[in-house]
């Protein structure tokens, strides 16, 4: 009886933060204007969600990478970046999740519909507007966002 799989090794990587955006508002009778670079979005996260239907881990017997959506960058006027879509894995009740590498205990899936996050997404940086001040009235540079992270984790019942 093939169709029972209780465990499964696969490589996770949740999305990183998009940058934040440098830009200066310009418009008409405006042409030195102040920054207005807007925030990077967040990376998506793996989420585990538990699925009373399921009974196996067959459907991701055959899933080697799953990669959530990385962040969009932050654009002038102020707008912020797109977040990345979280990638949602079904798993049945019961499921452990494990460091491949060293084995350590991540989480356990135990509550009908419970959601828990695997690998969060990086956050997305700021745009040159958060770092003005009264002092330092146009800044040159904003903050990238926190890289991804990314690991091989084995999940069982």
């Amino acid at each position: 009886m093939e169709n029972f799989v209780d465990y499964v090794k696969i490589r996770f990587r949740s999305g990183k933060g998009g940058a934040g955006s440098v830009h200066f508002y310009r418009g008409p009778g405006t042409p030195m204007g102040g920054p207005d670079g807007g925030d990077g979005g967040r990376g998506g996260h793996i989420i585990l969600k538990a699925e009373p239907q399921e009974w196996t881990l067959l459907s991701l017997k055959f899933k080697k990478h799953v990669y959530a959506e990385n962040g969009d960058i932050g654009r002038g006027a102020l707008k912020t970046g797109y977040d990345g879509d979280d990638k949602i894995i079904k798993v049945p009740l019961g499921t452990v999740a494990r460091d491949a590498e060293t084995g350590e205990f991540l989480l356990e899936i135990t509550e009908p519909g419970e959601e828990k996050i695997l690998l969060p997404g990086g956050r997305g940086g700021k745009g040159n507007t958060f770092f003005k001040t009264s002092t330092h009235q146009s800044p040159q540079y904003a903050q990238p966002g926190e890289p991804a992270e990314e690991r091989w984790i084995i999940l069982e019942l």
